[in-house]
């Protein structure tokens, strides 16, 4: 099942019961108007439940992970707690990831035994609550496709996850379309030097330790070098930009400005960025000043750089954070 979006819109799967699918246990869904209305208009939904495709039917009985801590936990019946469906969910979540490597990211029903990003409830074999953990077809992404921007559709409501979230399918999509198709070191290189900005706003010794392991890579096999790189570099997105970082950013961008501006141009920016700083301004006011003058006097190299704008305007994300 897909969602219809343009040809040109990125591949981002996302819980079948988000898209207003009748594939919960009890034959309902969890459809997200701004999943649909909003991201819909960016992004091409590929829609797919894990426990639909493992066989388990609409309506069916529900399912819940029990465990012990410290273990892996199991996904069994709540009724019939001798039914354990661990290994169908887990198959067929390998089986997603071998056909899917194409996707951006994926959003996913919180709570869910299957889908749950964390915070699912586990329980004891006497039914009493365990602890929580992940849901069964996560953990399986997680492990055979790491590199993957995942986030709950309930915590897209944060601003700040929203924006990281999109941030890293963005930056995913860059990857694919300009490293996969004819990969070399060259490529990841320009890759690096494109991502700098960004990479420093979300953690600063990720762009030296990966700029690093670039740089000394030349013996390595290229197929290593590819996958250490991109593991890391989205694992350092994975961590949410912080005031801070982002005003750390916002005046590495302002240092490649400062010979073109006269005084009380750069004195404006510089408000404008302490500003945000204090939190007065949301980062799309410095944001927008900056790019102004760099449209004017920014050179090739800062013109370039993906923290300009790493995902399309329109959705208004750097305007709540």
């Amino acid at each position: 099942m897909q969602q219809a979006a343009s040809d040109t819109a990125i591949p981002v799967g996302i819980s079948a019961c988000l898209t207003g699918a009748e594939v919960r246990y009890n034959g309902g869904h969890k459809r997200s108007r701004y999943c649909l209305e909003v991201l819909g208009e960016r992004l091409r939904f590929e829609t797919f439940c894990p426990e639909l495709e493992a066989g388990l039917g609409v309506p069916r009985e529900p399912v819940r992970l029990v465990g012990r801590a410290g273990e892996t936990p199991r996904v069994r019946g709540t009724r019939n707690t001798e039914r354990d469906v661990t290994a169908s969910i887990e198959q067929v979540g390998i089986d997603f990831v071998e056909a899917h490597r194409h996707l951006r990211g994926f959003i996913l029903m919180k709570g869910s035994p299957s889908c749950g990003l964390e915070r699912v409830k586990v329980y004891h074999e006497n039914g009493m609550p365990s602890h929580t953990d992940s849901g069964a077809f996560v953990r399986v992404m997680r492990e055979h496709f790491p590199e993957l921007p995942l986030e709950e559709e309930a915590r897209l409501n944060d601003p700040g996850l929203r924006e990281n979230f999109i941030s890293r399918i963005y930056a995913l999509d860059d990857w694919k379309r300009n490293v996969e198709p004819e990969p070399s070191h060259h490529a990841m290189l320009q890759f690096h030097s494109r991502q700098k900005l960004l990479l420093m706003a979300h953690r600063v010794p990720a762009y030296r330790e990966l700029g690093r392991y670039l740089a000394e890579a030349h013996q390595r096999p290229l197929a290593e070098t590819r996958q250490h790189y991109l593991q890391g570099f989205m694992q350092a997105l994975a961590r949410p930009a912080t005031r801070k970082s982002h005003t750390n950013a916002l005046m590495h961008i302002l240092g490649y400005l400062k010979h073109a501006l006269d005084g009380q141009t750069r004195r404006d920016l510089l408000e404008s960025i302490e500003e945000y700083r204090l939190e007065q301004v949301p980062l799309v006011v410095p944001m927008r000043l900056l790019n102004h003058y760099l449209k004017r006097h920014g050179s090739d190299y800062i013109c370039r750089q993906s923290y300009l704008d790493p995902h399309p305007y329109e959705l208004g994300l750097r305007n709540a954070i």
